[in-house]
């Protein structure tokens, strides 16, 4: 009776084989809105499921990997996979091979959020390393067979043609691309002699330029030390390469014109400068020679002795502080040993004698200072008697303007009568004498 009766694992996998043999089940293109998803896990559990009815899922990893987006909480979504039933627990599922976003690219909602992803990072709004103004070596990834590389080198040769360009050919299209990409930034920076790093290629579809919206190119791009030029696509193209690198160019050539300048302005403002650098320069010598001739026509060159001038009167006060001091100091301590010498005589019996000798000394300073006063009081009086004479000296009358006359006898002229026409006479005045002749005489009538 029994055997009419199946074990729950013999009816399992009847409908196992089922669901597996059913050419329907072994593809299935599927759309839901994906319900319980879990990011952290190796394999990738959730649901899908829509207004009525719902659907365990399942991706493995190998799968999950391809994607260019990463799913999320209630986002919409297309499915390719196979239903089967899963035996532990009797429930079938979805094992989902593909994946891609309904309504939205499945690469333009990779890039969003591999964008937003390295945005909140910090990889865009990190501080840009400056182009080398003056680079004497740049590197460019890009294919060598494309117009890329021919229009920098045509650039930079037209520019600035005594940098030299190193071409690393790189795969710039396709799934080999990217882990290419990132092996030539290495490359170049492993080198470490390069000023500048352009990457670029040609313009093309979202598909032709999505290696350079890949992580690891982005990051190889934000890890590298050389300034890095991005100029991928055309002037509407923008990869995520272009947010991460240090400066992005509309185009090849645009990227060729921000690596190096233009070697005529150059040296044109360099000849500038150079000119501007004389002229300052004789500026400099010309105030430096006005400024020294001024130091030499200044008094201290001329008359250096009034440099120390100073220092001079300095010493002369000083020592006369000093000689007062010393004086001051000389006349305390002879004080003190005739205070000394009083004491010692009052116990000695000289000290009468020696007091007797200082009352003749005084005695004898008195009288010879009286002498002193009575010589002076002469000598003032002898100088009055001096003033009297000497005002009426005659030498003294001739020093306000007068003279006298002698003839040549000697004898002193005192009216024109005692001259003669043609007579020689000699006028004395006070500090000597002179010889004239009479050549006219006429007396003052007296009426």
């Amino acid at each position: 009776m029994t055997q009419k009766y199946l074990s729950v694992t013999a009816l399992t996998k009847y409908l196992k084989y089922k669901f597996d043999a059913d050419p329907h089940l072994g593809r299935v293109y599927l759309t839901g809105e994906i319900s319980n998803f879990n990011l952290r896990s190796a394999h990738k559990y959730f649901s899908l499921k829509d207004e009525n009815a719902k659907i365990s899922a399942v991706m493995f990893k190998t799968n999950f990997d391809k994607l260019k987006f990463t799913p999320e909480e209630g986002m919409k979504v297309l499915v390719v996979g196979r239903v089967s039933l899963y035996e532990a627990y009797g429930t079938y599922q979805i094992t989902i091979e593909q994946m891609e976003p309904d309504g939205v690219g499945a690469r333009y909602l990779a890039f969003e959020q591999l964008k937003q992803k390295l945005a909140q990072e910090g990889l865009f709004q990190a501080p840009k390393k400056p182009i080398v103004k003056y680079p004497k070596k740049i590197a460019v990834i890009t294919s060598q067979s494309g117009a890329v590389i021919r229009d920098i080198i045509t650039t930079v040769q037209r520019r600035y043609p005594i940098a030299q360009i190193v071409l690393f050919p790189t795969v710039v299209q396709g799934e080999k691309s990217a882990p290419d990409i990132v092996r030539n930034i290495k490359r170049v920076e492993a080198l470490g002699d390069f000023d500048t790093l352009i990457i670029g290629r040609g313009g093309g579809s979202i598909e032709d330029l999505w290696p350079f919206n890949e992580e690891s190119v982005a990051r190889a791009i934000f890890a590298a030390k050389t300034p890095i030029i991005s100029s991928v696509g055309h002037e509407t193209d923008t990869t995520i390469a272009d947010f991460v690198a240090d400066v992005r160019a509309a185009t090849p050539t645009a990227a060729a014109e921000l690596a190096v300048p233009v070697l005529v302005d150059e040296i044109l403002r360099i000849e500038e400068r150079k000119e501007r650098l004389k002229q300052a320069l004789n500026y400099q010598i010309q105030y430096k020679k006005e400024r020294h001739q001024r130091l030499m026509n200044s008094y201290l060159f001329r008359q250096p002795e009034r440099l120390y001038e100073g220092q001079s009167v300095r010493l002369d006060r000083l020592t006369q502080r000093l000689q007062q001091q010393m004086q001051t100091l000389y006349y305390e301590k002879e004080k003190q040993t005739r205070q000394l010498r009083h004491r010692l005589e009052q116990q000695i019996p000289l000290s009468k004698v020696r007091e007797a000798q200082v009352r003749l000394n005084y005695n004898h300073q008195n009288l010879q200072q009286q002498m002193a006063n009575v010589l002076q009081r002469k000598w003032q009086q002898f100088d009055k008697e001096i003033q009297a004479l000497n005002l009426l000296s005659p030498l003294n009358i001739m020093g306000r303007g007068y003279s006298y006359t002698v003839d040549k006898k000697g004898a002193v002229v005192s009216s024109v009568q005692q001259l003669t026409l043609g007579e020689e006479v000699t006028i004395r005045y006070q500090d000597g004498q002179a010889q004239m002749k009479i050549l006219t005489l006429e007396e003052k009538s007296h009426e």
